[in-house]
């Protein structure tokens, strides 16, 4: 069971700080985006080298997050998670202070580790801290800043990159960092798991075979998909990944207990959430290209009119929470993901290479809402699917499966782009682009069938066995 000392600041302390640190976390997977041209003038590289300025964090981030969430899990949530936004914050200021390009990749890196450690514990820390009756809301709350974070990193990085300088995308973290780093000490409960032993075999399956497939994925487009170390990694990762549910399935401990995957509730919504961040990603890397590379936008007014789609977590996601709290989770998650999958659909039939903007304007606010009936929900359903201490394994294990499928989408997306279309004129990146978000509307709309596998809230009433400790269905948040 969960141990969970007296709470020191209440729930309103950890939904802040929680909050904060998941928007620096998310924010850092796309600020660096719009600066790279920037970064490119003053440090140097070749393309490569600034495709690693992005990637470097994703992997880090991806391959660790499962591994953090176990630390956690096993020497105080609260420990670990001080102790990785300590890392986050040091490695933004060296990634502004990186005086050539091999530094600040370096820095990228360790950014990623230290996220991995912090980001998913902030879903279990604020589940320890707020009430039952509360964490629909308090959920929608901390999906409306990560929905800000992912709304506002073009924005941030090129409004910062304009009127300041690149290095001010990294500085803006340490202030942060410096101030949520004693407010978590002294505001936060610290809370354990099981208590079990480090799965150190698991660890490293799970560990080397997402960084082979994440790696193949990123590299994939700019490599060529029959490159040797593409494929090796590849094949690689998937042949780990296989090991590592082998292994669980047999281990006294394991990091992530196969059992887990037995629930619908925490199959189903850990598939739509892998569906629908490869399907979004992929889509809003093209968008936002299309927008400044086609149609002539800066990077500051390419992220403003983005935001009825990139923003609209920021109002609904709260709403969302409620919802859920209402009615239950999943209908709230399955009309958000076909709404996205609407959105997508109709935007890749608007597309031109001149398009105006008020045609483009009812896909971005369809698109919008259903990705913010999204973000709550979803975490709703992810910690509520299983038991109270094993909540930082599960949020680790959603969290890492969304960076998976991002990663995924945005290399199947250029891939079909590629195949079908090109930069040379608007007219080539528009039948690239159109294919491409067809694609991405199917999958988000398999998403959304994923999420209706979910069992219903009755359902799981009916279902539930007071005796036994089985894993909690979605209505288990108002029971504990």
């Amino acid at each position: 069971m969960s141990q969970q000392t007296a709470r020191r600041g209440g729930a309103a302390w950890a939904l802040v700080i929680t909050s904060v640190a998941g928007f620096m976390a998310a924010l850092d997977n796309l600020v660096v985006t719009t600066a790279l041209p920037s970064i490119r003038e003053d440090l140097g590289g070749g393309l490569h080298d600034l495709e690693w300025t992005v990637s470097a964090y994703t992997l880090t981030f991806a391959v660790l997050l499962m591994f953090g969430a176990a630390l956690g899990d096993r020497f105080g949530r609260r420990r670990l998670f001080t102790a990785g936004l300590a890392v986050f914050t040091g490695a933004s200021a060296a990634a502004a202070l990186a005086p050539g390009i091999d530094s600040l990749i370096a820095a990228r890196a360790i950014q990623g580790a230290g996220a991995a450690v912090m980001m998913p514990l902030t879903l279990t820390l604020l589940t320890a801290a707020v009430p039952a009756a509360k964490r629909g809301m308090a959920y929608g709350i901390w999906g409306a800043v990560n929905g800000l974070a992912v709304a506002s990193g073009p924005l941030v990085g090129g409004t910062l990159t304009e009127h300041i300088s690149w290095q001010w995308i990294f500085w803006l973290n340490v202030p942060l960092g410096l101030a949520l780093l004693p407010l978590a000490r002294l505001r936060l409960a610290e809370s354990h798991g099981t208590g079990a032993p480090l799965d150190i075999p698991g660890t490293l399956l799970a560990s080397g075979g997402l960084f082979g497939i994440v790696y193949g994925l990123v590299r994939g487009p700019v490599d060529g998909w029959t490159g040797s170390m593409v494929l090796t990694g590849l094949f690689a990762g998937s042949a780990l990944l296989t090991g590592f549910v082998l292994y669980s399935t047999r281990a006294a401990n394991p990091m992530l207990p196969m059992r887990l995957f037995r629930s619908r509730a925490f199959s189903g919504i850990n598939a739509a959430s892998l569906l629908m961040f490869l399907g979004m990603f992929g889509s809003i890397f093209l968008l936002s290209q299309y927008m400044q590379g086609v149609l002539g936008y800066s990077p500051t007014e390419a992220g403003l009119r983005m935001l009825p789609w990139t923003g609209m977590p920021m109002l609904v996601a709260p709403i969302a929470g409620i919802l859920a709290d209402r009615i239950g989770g999943r209908p709230v998650v399955a009309a958000g993901l076909f709404l996205q999958a609407l959105g997508l659909g109709y935007m890749s039939v608007v597309a031109t290479a001149d398009a105006s903007y008020a045609a483009q304007l009812p896909a971005l606010i369809v698109s919008g809402i259903g990705m913010a009936l999204f973000f709550a929900p979803a975490s709703h359903l992810v910690m509520s699917s299983v038991r109270p201490s094993e909540q930082g394994v599960a949020s680790g294990a959603n969290n890492a499966l969304r960076e998976v499928g991002g990663a995924l989408g945005i290399a199947v997306m250029a891939s079909i782009f590629s195949a079908q279309g090109g930069y040379e004129t608007g007219q080539t990146f528009v039948d690239g682009m159109r294919p491409a978000l067809v694609t991405g509307s199917a999958v988000v709309a398999l998403a959304g069938i994923a999420a209706l596998l979910i069992p219903t809230r009755r359902r799981a009433e009916r279902q539930a066995a007071p005796a036994e400790p089985a894993p909690v269905l979605e209505t288990a948040s108002a029971s504990h």
